[in-house]
């Protein structure tokens, strides 16, 4: 199984140029999934406009884009907050003249254990993976339909469709439930909003990322000669098909086919990226 160094290097080498003159946002593109969408979206020639609150970071991967010779911009924007989100997406179309897919990426988990969840925390977990991903679709739609349609993919996780049980929960842990509750509330409303789409020619789907190493979900350090370890690799190493972990690469090609013509026949989606989970409930 080669590196990870070496596998990225696979991924990040093709390009077909197929989003010549399409424009976008990728919602989190300061890290992660999100940077390595950005950076292949940006690779396969649209104009990227990549969205999050952290500008230190989300100006580094635009400067990187742009020396690489892609087109990027950077506008700060905290996506869980709807004013907010109406001004960064006018800013976006203002800056490109229009948009044609979205990328509704940003999203996190936290540690809190159920019983014993705050409901601020419960609730501040649901603003940032599921009403975040309302506020933005609802801000980019009148846009898509004015250029005669485009694509929303939205981010979910196997943990919206996977059940756990005692033995699971004790020896490896989980996450809020928060996590859970709102990952299946974006695939509700990806069926939704597909189902509203149809008429405007704008396909909704959804990914779900399995043992994907990012920063967020990585122990150790991501850049070691053996990648980093996924936080529940031992979950994933007894329940995928394939041998682990993915990385961002993984995602990104998914999304892209997802956001391109050749998807042209696909909306209302759910697709795994995670290596083969043999058991989901």
């Amino acid at each position: 199984m080669p590196g990870n160094s070496q596998l990225t290097n696979v991924l990040s080498s093709q390009s077909t140029n197929r989003f010549e003159d399409k424009i976008g946002i990728v919602t989190g593109g300061n890290s992660g999934i999100g940077e390595g969408a950005a950076r292949a979206f940006a690779r396969e020639g649209a104009k990227v406009i990549l969205m999050a609150r952290n500008e230190e970071k989300g100006r580094a991967v635009e400067t990187a884009i742009r020396s690489d010779g892609g087109d990027a911009t950077f506008i700060g924007c905290d996506v869980t907050d709807e004013g907010a989100v109406n001004t960064a997406v006018q800013e976006a179309a203002v800056t490109y003249g229009a948009i044609h897919f979205l990328f509704n990426n940003a999203g996190r988990g936290a540690p809190s254990q159920f019983p014993n969840e705050p409901l601020e925390d419960f609730e501040h977990i649901v603003r940032v993976n599921l009403t975040s991903t309302f506020n933005m679709s609802q801000a980019v739609w009148p846009h898509l339909i004015k250029a005669g349609g485009g694509a929303v993919i939205n981010m979910s996780s196997v943990a919206a469709q996977r059940g756990i049980n005692t033995l699971m929960y004790e020896e490896f842990g989980a996450t809020t439930p928060a996590y859970w509750a709102s990952k299946a509330g974006v695939e509700a409303l990806t069926r939704y909003l597909a189902g509203i789409g149809g008429k405007h020619h704008i396909r909704v789907n959804c990914v779900r990322p399995g043992q994907i190493l990012t920063s967020r979900a990585t122990r150790g350090t991501l850049h070691d000669p053996d990648g980093g370890h996924h936080v529940f690799e031992k979950w994933f190493e007894k329940t995928q098909v394939l041998e682990g972990p993915g990385l961002p690469e993984d995602v990104a090609n998914l999304v892209l086919f997802l956001a391109s013509d050749e998807s042209r026949f696909i909306t209302s989606e759910m697709i795994n990226v995670d290596g083969g989970i043999v058991g989901k409930i």
